[in-house]
């Protein structure tokens, strides 16, 4: 599914117009996305947790030259889904 798709399912369910169901999916986006910048978790309660994590530097290698590189540290986003989401995937 991609956005297009979502926005007009929200749409639908919500009996909201696109324009609004897009104007509320990009909001929450944003928000969510400045409040994990900011290194705050997201919860939503049954769905998931959104948790800003940082990955240690590690040493890898470039597969096709077998030479030795350092990854360097970077930030990254840990999506821990909620009991009720993941009773609803059985």
């Amino acid at each position: 599914m991609n956005k297009g798709q979502l926005v007009a399912k929200i749409s639908r369910e919500a009996k909201v117009s696109k324009t609004a169901a897009n104007a509320v999916l990009d909001s929450f986006i944003n928000t969510t996305m400045t409040t994990l910048k900011k290194g705050d978790k997201v919860v939503l309660v049954g769905f998931g947790t959104f948790l800003p994590m940082t990955r240690k530097a590690r040493k890898g290698h470039n597969p096709k030259t077998l030479k030795s590189l350092t990854i360097p540290a970077r930030k990254v986003v840990k999506f821990k889904a909620g009991k009720e989401f993941l009773a609803k995937l059985k």
